[in-house]
Order: C-alpha cells, then structure tokens, then sequence
C-alpha cells in the first residue's frame, strides 16, 4: 500500500526541521566567519586572524551572533527543503513514469533536490538576512557604514528592516538566493547519493545500512560540493542582504560586477576556508538527524 502523503509530508517536514537543528549547534562559528569574512574580507589577514578577532572583540559569544536566527533559517530551510524534496522524487515519478514509491536513481534525487530548492529559498531568505546582518554588525559599524552603538538583537534587527522596506524587505537577495539554491542542491543531494551508493557498493550492503560514519561523510561530501559551485554566488548574496543595512539596494549583476571590477575575484571566495571547514560536521550532522529521525517516525508512525 502507497504511504499516506499527509504523513509522509510531516515526517519530512519533522525530519528536516532535526536536521535543521543539528546543522547550527554544530557549524555556526564557522558560519559566523565565513559571513564576516564575505561581507568586509579587507578586515581580516585570513580564517585563524577572524576567528581571534572575534574572541579579541566580544569573546566567544560573538562566534554565536546570529544563532537565533539561524536556526529559525535552518529549521524552516530544512524543514521545508525535505518536505518539497518528497513532494518533488512524486513529480519526478509522475514524469517518467514510475510507480509511487519506486526507488529513484541519483542523478533523479539530485534532480528533485534542486527543484525542492526553489521553495525552500522563500523560507530561508528573511531569517538569514536577519542572521547575516547580526553576523557583520560589529564590521558596519567600524568601517562607518551605520551608526556605532545600535542594539544587536534579532528583534532590533527585524524591526529596522520593517521600518525602512517594509515586510518585502526581508527578501533582499531572494533571487539570488535563488540562483545559489538551485545548483547547489543539486550538487547537495547528488553527492550525499553518489556517495552513499559507493559506501553501500563497496561494503555490499544496502544504502540505509551503510552506519553512521559513512552517513556523516555523505552528508559531508554533498555539502563540500554544494559550497564549491555556489561559494561566489553566496559571497554577493551576503553583500546584498548585509550592506543594504547602509542603505544600498543593489541588485546581484551589479554587486557581483562591482566586487570584481574594485577588488578582483579574490574576494568572491573570502571565506571559504571556515565554510569547507564547517561542512562535513555540520552537513554531517543534519543528514545523521535527518536519516535517524525519519526512520524513528516512519518506524512509530507504520509507514
């Protein structure tokens, strides 16, 4: 008998919200790094020399400026991500042809990731603006760019997006985001898949029996291959989303131009480091809540 699709969907939606999770508790100082290093890369000598800045300027807490919003980012991204990634392997199979249920091929769920993207993208955008903008405030303010002594928080943050854009305000770099999420999931899920398949391969086992290391590094392996096709595009995303605190409404062709043109292409990958750092436990992680988590509900709800 074909699952129910109400349940299948909430099993998704609660699967990808854990892994969501687990994703930020594991990764957000690298993120926090990554973001500063995009958004002012003249700040900063490398990876090491932002880190004990950081620490230098606010302490450890400020490797966790932004962690609110991030897992509102990162529940709501990942939660929506896997419900649409079910929805989306069905159309798939609608399309070709195939029997509800029927096992898809990799490049099949590749496929479907980056479709899935697309809606995940309306979720993620306002509350990673939000997180991003906390990331940088302290560079904003030290380069001269907004008022020194501004409160901080997620709520200060949201309130002065809705004052001067209004509730549209928070999808500053939608499109961008847009154009990052789709070949990045892409890459996201065909590598987690390809990866898989070749544990399972080599240790003549079925791809949900492969354990738990081998999971982590197929999460891992997907994340990598996403940051490395996407990295630039997320570097604009940043600038967008961060310096239109200032007042710039620039949109992606004319921020993408305007780094290259006054700071060279060096820049578009500032930050790097700490990201590919960062992805294979935190990729790692959200893929080993997400797995677990949905074998559990399935499990208790006899799907």
């Amino acid at each position: 008998m074909a699952p129910n699709p109400v349940i299948q969907a909430i099993i998704d939606l609660s699967a990808g919200a854990c892994g969501g999770i687990a994703c930020v508790l594991c990764g957000q100082p690298f993120d926090t790094a990554k973001v500063k290093m995009q958004t002012f890369p003249g700040m900063y000598r490398g990876f090491v020399n932002c880190f004990v800045s950081i620490t230098k300027q606010v302490g450890l807490r400020g490797l966790y400026h932004g962690t609110t919003p991030a897992l509102m980012a990162n529940i709501a991204e990942n939660a929506v991500l896997f419900m649409s990634y079910g929805f989306c392997q069905d159309v798939v199979r609608l399309v070709i042809g195939l029997d509800r249920g029927t096992e898809l091929s990799d490049v099949q769920k590749a496929c479907s990731g980056s479709v899935a993207s697309i809606f995940s993208s309306l979720a993620l955008c306002p509350t990673e603006l939000v997180k991003c903008r906390l990331q940088a405030m302290h560079e904003m303010e030290a380069s001269g760019k907004i008022a020194g002594g501004q409160k901080s928080t997620v709520w200060s943050v949201v309130r002065h997006v809705l004052k001067t854009n209004g509730p549209l305000g928070f999808y500053q770099g939608l499109s961008t985001t847009i154009v990052r999420e789709i070949p990045g999931y892409f890459c996201f899920f065909g590598g987690y898949e390809l990866s898989r398949s070749a544990f399972a391969h080599t240790m003549g086992r079925n791809k949900e029996d492969i354990g738990i290391m081998p999971l982590m590094f197929s999460g891992g392996f997907g994340g990598a291959l996403l940051w490395l096709v996407v990295f630039p595009i997320d570097c604009v995303k940043s600038r967008i989303q961060v310096l239109s605190l200032a007042g710039k409404q620039e949109g992606f062709i004319k921020t993408f131009l305007g780094i290259v043109r006054n700071e060279g292409v060096r820049p578009l990958y500032s930050g790097l480091t700490p990201t590919m750092i960062r992805t294979f436990p935190a990729n790692g992680a959200l893929f080993l809540a997400y797995e677990l988590s949905r074998k559990l509900m399935v499990k208790q709800f006899d799907v």
